[in-house]
């Protein structure tokens, strides 16, 4: 009878067992979102750019229809940070590249980081390898590292940034000079190009990068 009597029990336990994994199983990411914990950041890493002239400079729809205090203040805040590093970019010979929306015209660019006559600019939507000249730009400059920055972050940054390690590019993303409407995306962002894209993005700050 105890024999028989533990069967049962096993076998309710198995019932039990496999609805509860089942009931999980049907869970999604929509259901269980309240409980999802938040992973410890991304590190945040020194970076000596060894060849400037293999290195350039990608400042992304930095325009004054999303980079305004309206819609993306810190996308404001970073202004003066990308407009340092561009400087210093310049004055040691760093190839700068930019990208605007497909929307948008050069004159939209804010004129703090605006481009020169002889700076290549490109037109495309949130990749701006997509319909540009932006991959033979770079490979006709002997380019093998970028420095991505922009706005949005989950826009131009992250798809410019992942697009071009796709490339087989190294990339660099100071995590001040990309910008969106709130913190989430931009943390996101800062996961996924950590994470999903390898050890050819490195996260890094202005301040961090030498050359």
């Amino acid at each position: 009878m105890k024999h028989i009597l533990r069967h049962v029990v096993i076998a309710a336990g198995l019932v039990v067992g496999t609805s509860l994994s089942t009931a999980a199983s049907t869970q999604t990411i929509v259901d269980e979102w309240a409980t999802v914990k938040v992973p410890p950041p991304p590190e945040l890493k020194p970076v000596t750019i060894d060849n400037v002239k293999e290195t350039a400079f990608l400042v992304l729809d930095i325009q004054r229809q999303n980079c305004n205090n309206q819609r993306r203040p810190r996308c404001v805040a970073s202004v003066p940070k990308i407009q340092k590093f561009l400087e210093e970019a310049r004055a040691k010979g760093m190839p700068v590249i930019y990208g605007r929306s497909s929307q948008a015209t050069a004159a939209d660019i804010l004129p703090e980081v605006a481009p020169r006559p002889d700076e290549p600019l490109v037109a495309a939507p949130a990749d701006k390898f997509v319909g540009s000249d932006l991959e033979k730009i770079l490979k006709e400059k002997g380019v093998k590292t970028v420095i991505v920055v922009g706005s949005a972050a989950h826009g131009a940054v992250l798809y410019t940034a992942s697009g071009a390690a796709y490339r087989r590019f190294k990339v660099i993303v100071p995590v001040d000079g990309m910008s969106s409407e709130n913190t989430y995306f931009e943390q996101y962002v800062a996961y996924q190009l950590a994470n999903v894209s390898g050890s050819a993005v490195t996260l890094t700050t202005f301040d961090m990068v030498k050359f």
